[in-house]
């Protein structure tokens, strides 16, 4: 069950998994890099999993679809123009050997989902759309930080030797911010290097593992004493409430340059 992150746009990634001559995509905003590596590679598509309604995770769905006949799967509490399958929290589906797993993960949007699945053999996925990046998390343009937070504990309960496949190539940009918040953090400040290491390549930073964003991610770590004190420094009207605390790190990242 090979892994392949496939740049679109400036700085999206759509995953691929391909297994027996068969390809499943994740939000697929642009069918023609999809298409193209199809045809390179001789395989057929047939799945593609969609994580919330934004324009870039979508775009390319429909034309996939009737090219293909793909099964589609995607948010139940969210409205996508193409026909596919309704999931939410704990519902499951397979494909091929894989037995994928729905979280629900609002925030970002409404109704945004993230799929977990086990393969035999070989670490564990987690295609988060964007919920959570690597050294980030993403906007809060639907949701409250409340039910952020709590979606990013449901995440951060996952193995920790998960793959966490983010949508976008934020990291370096995400590090910065995470540096600013947690300068000491020497974990923090190995990943840099080696990250820094990885772009100057043109390669992916992407899959993170999950344990190591628990231990470098500003997002994951709002209960950390250093995170706190942190923010509090930018925003002194900050409770010791844990959604608070998230709730003014958001806007701090939101706001940084």
């Amino acid at each position: 069950m090979n892994l392949i992150p496939l740049p679109a746009f400036s700085d999206n990634y759509i995953w691929l998994l391909q297994h027996q001559g068969l390809a499943l995509v994740v939000d697929p905003g642009d069918s023609t890099p999809v298409s193209e590596w199809l045809a390179e590679n001789n395989h057929k598509l047939d799945c593609i999993l969609v994580t919330h309604h934004h324009g870039d995770h979508t775009g390319g769905v429909a034309r996939l679809q009737q090219e293909w006949g793909a099964k589609v799967y995607g948010p139940a509490k969210e409205h996508l123009p193409f026909e596919y399958q309704a999931l939410q929290q704990g519902q499951h589906f397979s494909w091929g050997d894989l037995n994928f797993q729905t979280l629900d993960v609002p925030g970002h949007t409404a109704g945004h989902i993230a799929y977990f699945a086990e393969p035999a053999g070989q670490e564990p996925l987690l295609f988060c759309g964007d919920t959570l990046f690597s050294g980030g998390c993403g906007r809060l343009f639907e949701g409250t930080a409340v039910q952020m937070l709590d979606s990013l504990d449901r995440l951060a309960a996952l193995p920790g030797t998960s793959r966490v496949c983010c949508a976008h190539e934020y990291t370096l940009s995400n590090l910065k911010f995470a540096r600013a918040v947690e300068p000491d953090n020497l974990k923090l400040q190995d990943y840099v290097v080696h990250c820094q290491s990885l772009r100057s390549q043109n390669l992916p930073t992407l899959p993170a593992k999950l344990a190591r964003e628990l231990e470098i991610n500003p997002f994951l770590r709002t209960r950390s004493p250093d995170v706190i004190r942190a923010v509090k420094h930018f925003a002194p009207q900050a409770t010791d409430n844990e959604a608070d605390i998230f709730a003014h790190l958001r806007i701090w990242k939101n706001d940084y340059k």
